[in-house]
Parts: C-alpha cells; structure tokens; sequence
C-alpha cells in the first residue's frame, strides 16, 4: 500500500508517523520554527519547508492526503480567543488554497476542542461551509488521548474531510486503563526537582486561587494518578500543570522531556535533539500520537480504496 500525503504545520510530526506506519509516502512538509524543524530532520531525515504563506500550491506535489495540525493560538482557552481576527488564524484558507487546488481525497485537520464553540460557533461554520464548497463530506470529534491508553487527559478536535459524500466513522475508545507510573522514568536527574521558592510559589497561588473559588493552580500526580492534566507549550516556564510526587521529604519534579514524549505517545527511539526549554515547547504543542494512530487505522480502507 502507497499514498501519497503531505504534513502542514508539521511541528515535529507527530500527525506523520501513523500514516507513514500504515505506508504513506510523505510528498512535502512544512514547519515554520527552527527548533521544530531540527527535530522533525533528526527523526525523518528531511528538512520541512519554511513559512507556508510563502508557498505557491503549485509548488507542492500532487498528494492524496492533507495533515495539518494547524495553530491553536487564536482558539484556545489559554490564548485570547481572537479566532479569524488573529493573523494565525486566517492559516486555515492557506491550508483551503492548498485544496481548491490539488483536491485531495481525504483532509485531517486538529485543533484544540475550543475551536468547535468559539464565536459561538461561527469559526467552525465557516471552515466546514470552506470545505464542503470544495466538494467535501465534513465530520468532526473531540477525542482524548485517555480514552486511547495515554495517560493525559488531552482533548481535541478531529475533522475529517472525504472527497464527495462518503461517511466515516471515528474510532471507539480503547478504555485501557491508565497510570501516570506508566510514563515515568525510573532514573531523574535532580535538576528536574523544584526549587523551594518555586515550589513555595505554586503553593502560594494555588491558595490564592482556591480563596477566589476557582481551581487553578498546580496539578500534583503520582505513579498511580489516572492521567495528568493536558501538558501544554508554556510546560518549560515552570511545569504547574503536571508535577510529579517524591515523596514527604521532597519537593515535586517537573516530568522530563522523554516522559513529555511518552505522555505524548510518541515511540522511545524518537530522537530529541534540542533543548529542554525547545523540546517542552515541541511536545506540548504536539499531537497524542496513539490518537492519530486509531484515526489512521479507520483511514486505511478509504486509502487503500485509492489504490484500486
């Protein structure tokens, strides 16, 4: 089985390895950040193409399959929600440009759950209208990396696009259960431990927070935690989200970049090449491979179809 697919925003692509396991030829890759690109090289022995505003359509390869990841800024809780008003928003008709012209059979695109309701749901209405003029079938669902054996309670927006009127069907859960001991690893450097004034500050705002009523504030975990909160790009500026346990006599510890890419799913032989600052910033804007693996599993007949 050979298609041919290409990887848009392809961060250090994690939406690519799936659909090269189940034998897609990747035709073209783009990525704007340097350090994403170092570590896409390093595990896929290509260089991805720059700025994709800077890109001519006629300049990509005909393909089968579009993956994009693309920005989540403009959506998300965390950013301020500006949505098409955000320059990284309007990436979406770069990426509608790519297929008015090359018209591939299958689109998948991910994004953050909050892009289903933001503006109350105008944003997501103008993509589906964009594609479904294009001649596309347009579904979409949130997935969570927990309910596909990874301990992170991580959900996203999948939305597929199948030329014509053909259906598809989302992958079920797998429920396996999961534990956060199933990621971590058994030797820590100490340097990964909080400093007391660090600790001591994330102490301090969750109670401030609490006395407000609301729950923000760190996320503490054990071996034996479920899953974490969904680890996120700002994970290096001081790892609130998912802190690990050591222990009475002992500060928590910031999970390492190697448990980053094992809560991300990501195989133990990919390479991290980059800093640890780059690398956090790289697994926290990534996408929970197992996930795309299963929506892969689903795409292969439609693939296979291709080829007949």
């Amino acid at each position: 089985m050979s298609f041919k697919f290409i990887d848009l925003f392809a961060g250090i692509g994690g939406i690519r390895l799936p659909f090269d396991e189940i034998g897609g030829k990747c035709v073209f890759s783009s990525e704007i950040d340097q350090f994403a690109r170092q570590t896409y090289q390093a595990n896929f022995g290509e260089q991805p193409h720059g700025d994709i505003t800077a890109i001519h359509p006629s300049e990509i390869p005909n393909f089968d399959l579009l993956l994009a990841g693309f920005p989540c800024q403009p959506f998300s809780q965390a950013g301020l929600q500006k949505g098409f008003e955000d320059t990284r928003g309007t990436l979406f008709f770069y990426i509608a440009k790519i297929i008015e012209y090359h018209q591939p059979n299958i689109v998948l695109l991910e994004n953050v759950k909050r892009l289903k309701t933001h503006d109350k749901g105008r944003t997501y209405q103008v993509m589906q209208q964009t594609l479904e003029s294009l001649g596309y079938h347009v579904a979409s669902k949130v997935l969570a990396a927990k309910d596909f054996g990874v301990p992170q309670n991580r959900e996203r927006i999948y939305i597929l696009a199948l030329k014509g009127q053909q259906e598809f069907i989302f992958p079920d859960p797998i429920r396996k259960k999961t534990q956060v001991g199933d990621i971590l690893e058994k030797s820590v450097d100490a340097k990964y431990t909080l400093s007391d004034r660090l600790w001591q500050g994330h102490q301090r705002r969750k109670l401030a927070h609490q006395n407000k009523g609301n729950g923000f504030g760190y996320g503490l975990f054990t071996a034996e935690s479920p899953y974490t909160n969904t680890i996120s790009a700002r994970y290096y500026k001081d790892g609130s989200e998912i802190l690990i346990d050591q222990g009475h006599n002992k500060n928590p510890r910031k999970i390492t970049p190697r448990e980053a890419a094992r809560l991300q799913g990501f195989p133990e032989n990919f390479k991290i090449v980059v800093s640890d600052v780059q690398a956090y910033k790289q697994f926290g804007n990534s996408v929970c491979v197992p996930v795309i693996r299963a929506l892969a599993k689903q795409l292969k007949p439609y693939l296979l179809h291709l080829q007949t």
